[in-house]
């Protein structure tokens, strides 16, 4: 099976991506596996780190407004087509599949003017535009979240679940943490903010600092990039605890996630879907900067089966962080009780179930 994949913007679109063109290298290693991506954007940073072929188009989204950005957004979407229509018959994917971001967009577009049998995948209970464009392009949508098929009428949907929470049930092995600065032993909860990073969440470390010295548990903060230096210098003025390691980025999250206790993150779907199939309880503070507030949907979906505590922007600081790290690691009926719950709404086959789809595809075009 040769496959094209595109995604790409946050790691959210990208990661799901990536662990399915892994599932498909260890299946076919013969395959060819093209990404095409934005030349700008994450992808271009991590993708060819993982051995791919990277094609690149340039990219823009729409404004919610008209404006002169949305005309070279146009101009830039016509043009991206060309140069995807140009890969695709130079590669000759057998399926196309797109895991959202606006360069996905014309990726599939071109698949399906070009013939070839393409997927969407959509991660959020909320599709983003772009991939509600593609639906009437695309030959079937794959959800992560069940409730997002009512924004698909009429179009053909698969529950896969995400691709990267089969990827973290495979990456169990000896403890990153050392590596980290953190020991392996003790109770660990992770506090990231994103692939971007969110200073909501720095502020709120930053606050709990002088409080989480001398904890029986300890904290691996990633920061993001852009947001390192300043949280760093904090840190040292605290007197940098013992306790807590600050980080930029992990390229080797899933290794990460295996070794953690309990996570405080944004609720992008990539994210919650790791957490739900490791069974990790998770305390959200959901993005309120995303479209159609896909974030805080996803994690009230969390909430409601008893696998996560969640709370807005606003309502979050380092009070509330301690607060509910110890309400959680203090009390192991709660652990165990969100434990279980996590487990209770994961599904973990989405490589199998997104590689049935993509054959059907290949097998049916072949006829």
């Amino acid at each position: 099976m040769n496959v094209m994949i595109s995604g790409g913007g946050t790691g959210g679109h990208i990661y799901p991506a990536l662990a399915f063109a892994r599932y498909i290298r260890r299946l076919h290693p013969e395959a060819s596996i093209v990404y095409v991506g934005s030349e700008d954007g994450l992808e271009a940073d991590i993708v060819p780190r993982e051995g791919l072929q990277l094609e690149t188009v340039k990219i823009s989204g729409f404004k919610r407004k008209l404006s002169a950005h949305n005309v070279r957004t146009v101009v830039r979407f016509v043009k991206a087509v060309k140069q995807a229509r140009r890969y695709i018959r130079t590669h000759q994917p057998d399926v196309v599949i797109g895991t959202g971001g606006y360069v996905a967009g014309p990726v599939v577009y071109a698949a399906a003017k070009e013939g070839v049998p393409s997927i969407v995948h959509e991660q959020n209970s909320v599709p983003g535009l772009t991939n509600k464009f593609l639906s009437r392009y695309a030959d079937r949508i794959a959800l992560s979240f069940e409730e997002a098929s009512s924004y698909f009428p009429g179009k053909e949907t698969m529950l896969t679940g995400n691709p990267r929470a089969s990827e973290v049930l495979k990456a169990r092995g000896a403890s990153p943490l050392p590596d980290l600065g953190l020991s392996p032993e003790k109770r660990t909860v992770l506090v990231v903010g994103g692939s971007r990073g969110a200073r909501p969440i720095n502020e709120a470390v930053t606050e709990a600092l002088p409080d989480c010295a001398g904890r029986d548990w300890q904290m691996l903060y990633v920061t993001g990039e852009v947001h390192f230096d300043e949280v760093n210098q904090v840190v040292e003025e605290a007197g940098r605890p013992e306790n807590v390691a600050v980080h930029p980025f992990l390229y080797n999250m899933p290794e990460v996630l295996a070794h953690v206790d309990v996570v405080c993150a944004r609720a992008g779907a990539t994210t919650l879907a790791e957490l739900m199939a490791l069974g990790l309880p998770a305390i959200l503070i959901p993005s309120p900067y995303v479209t159609n507030n896909h974030q805080e949907k996803n994690a009230r979906a969390l909430e409601e089966a008893g696998a996560a505590l969640v709370s807005r922007e606003e309502e979050f600081n380092g009070k509330r962080l301690l607060e509910q790290v110890e309400q959680i690691l203090n009390t192991p009926a709660i652990w165990e009780r969100m434990h279980q719950n996590a487990l209770d709404v994961a599904v973990t086959d989405a490589n199998e179930r997104l590689y049935e789809l993509a054959s059907a595809l290949q097998a049916n075009d072949k006829k």
